[in-house]
């Protein structure tokens, strides 16, 4: 691995967090059964892939100085 990503755009990390929180709604009687893990985690990071776009965009726009 040579090239580095930021935490947020890692699956390893997004199917992780999914399946802590899956596994912690099961100890609090949330029924879980009908979840799909891999579906969820696809989902979480299409939405963070989305956001971050999104911040990189409005940040750009309100940049007060050149990219050179």
């Amino acid at each position: 691995m040579i090239a580095s990503k930021p935490w947020y755009f890692s699956r390893t990390i997004w199917a992780s967090i999914v399946t802590v929180m899956t596994g912690g709604a099961g100890l609090f009687g949330v029924p879980t059964g009908v979840i799909d893990n891999g579906a969820l985690t696809e989902t979480i990071l299409q939405f963070v892939t989305a956001v971050s776009g999104l911040v990189a965009i409005f940040g750009r726009l309100s940049a007060t100085s050149k990219i050179g």
